[in-house]
């Protein structure tokens, strides 16, 4: 019998689907400024389905991305709304903890986007600082490279409130970043920053058992939370790209991703979930099959 912390699944993913927008490069972000209704639907839901945490819908909040359409005056007011979503979620639910996502900046998956370490920290820590007193912790994730660790994870030095770090990698081999640099390598970076948890999210769930077998050594908290594309396309990784160059896999419904959520519970995870294409029906299989095991969810 183990504790589990539940996280919910896809945020930014169910927002497009329910908002039955075109997908944008603002994602998410796009559909949160026309009906923030569905983000707070979208947290509850996942709430009522057995998770334990609401991750803002802040993946894409980040100025660089607002700037490229002419709306970065318009950060502070998104990272509240986001925010204020989740929370108003959390209170009609009656439990749970508010997670703040942090995506990477440039672009996901593209470690050579990634802004100077200074630039990092900056952009970090002015959400951190905007977000902190509201938030039961912080997860960086979708994390590429060793570089995107060390600016994600100073820019969130000065918060009390724990830091988790996810990580994502190769589709083919669990054991390298997105940038080719091993997994074991951010040993060193847990030895400086001391995050709370380690975690792999947005990558093939068949990847991640390698992974995590690289993270467990480094004796922190650990789990996972794949996702359900086919995999990461060439274009995706152009400039600017939508979601729409993104394939969902058709094999990976809610019994087969909650095995492999399993699998890595075996491993010893003792925290998951589910990130793109792993929605609400997902998470309830994986909450029923953690209690059928014994597990506490908490």
């Amino acid at each position: 019998m183990t504790e589990i912390t539940l996280l919910d699944g896809s945020i930014g993913q169910e927002i497009v689907k329910r908002s039955g927008s075109k997908p944008t490069p603002l994602w998410s972000t796009a559909v949160m400024m026309e009906q923030p209704e569905v983000v707070r639907a979208v947290h509850l839901e996942y709430f009522t389905a057995g998770a334990t945490i609401a991750s803002t819908n802040t993946y894409a909040v980040h100025v660089d991305r607002l700037a490229r359409v002419g709306l970065e005056e318009q950060h502070k007011t998104l990272l509240d709304t986001a925010m204020a979503e989740a929370l108003a979620a959390r209170s009609e639910h009656g439990s749970g903890r508010v997670a703040v996502t942090l995506g990477p900046l440039g672009a996901s998956y593209r470690p050579d986007l990634a802004p100077p370490l200074e630039e990092a920290r900056a952009a970090f820590s002015t959400i951190v600082t905007a977000l902190a007193p509201r938030a039961d912790l912080f997860i960086i994730e979708t994390v590429s490279s060793l570089n995107d660790a060390r600016g994600a994870l100073s820019g969130c030095a000065a918060t009390d409130k724990p830091v988790w770090l996810s990580i994502t990698v190769n589709d083919d081999d669990g054991t390298k970043l997105r940038s080719g640099e091993s997994v074991s390598d951010l040993a060193q970076i847990v030895t400086d920053f001391a995050p709370a948890a380690l975690l792999v999210n947005c990558s093939r769930p068949e990847a991640v058992a390698a992974a995590l077998d690289l993270i467990a050594p480094m004796g922190l908290p650990f789990g996972a939370y794949a996702n359900g594309f086919t995999r990461i396309s060439e274009g995706f990784l152009k400039d600017a790209p939508t979601v729409d160059a993104l394939q969902e896999r058709q094999d990976l419904g809610p019994e087969a991703y909650a095995a492999f959520a399993m699998s890595w519970v075996a491993q010893g995870a003792t925290i998951v979930g589910g990130c793109c294409e792993v929605g609400p029906a997902h998470i309830k299989e994986l909450a029923h099959q953690l209690k059928a095991a014994g597990h506490i969810i908490v």
